[in-house]
């Protein structure tokens, strides 16, 4: 099922059940996940997704929309820091990518294909965990 046909429509319609609401005590971030839930997927920013695949979550219907944005701009600023997006995508499980083992494919391409004056601008440890990504991505074929 192509994921990104359902733009229109929120996770908790895709990823049933749908959740119910934050407790009055929950964190700032428990409560803006749940909030995210409720937002059409083709209306979730950059900043959305990643947070909601950095908790991993309805990763099926975020990592597709996610790896459309870095096709396009790999080193994408989503909230933190340039690359963000694709950092909090690659430490995704594995799991999630033994689901979606083309778009892992395209994501190592764009990965493969950056210059190494640009990796050196992200954070201690970003290469690291882009190589282990791409290994983990190759036993998927």
């Amino acid at each position: 099922m192509d994921r990104l046909l359902h733009l229109d429509r929120p996770l908790d319609e895709l990823d049933p059940p749908r959740w119910a609401p934050p407790a009055c005590d929950a964190t700032r971030l428990v409560r803006k996940v749940h909030e995210l839930r409720r937002i059409p997927l083709g209306e979730l920013e950059p900043a959305d997704l990643r947070t909601l695949i950095s908790q991993q979550v309805a990763l099926s219907y975020v990592l597709p929309l996610a790896v459309r944005l870095l096709l396009e701009e790999p080193l994408l600023d989503a909230y933190f820091y340039e690359g963000d997006l694709l950092l909090a995508t690659v430490n995704a499980p594995a799991s999630a990518w033994y689901l979606l083992p083309d778009l892992a494919a395209q994501l190592c391409a764009v990965i493969r294909a950056l210059p190494e004056i640009l990796l050196a601008g992200l954070p201690r440890g970003a290469a690291e965990e882009l190589a282990r990504f791409l290994a983990r991505a190759e036993s998927l074929h």
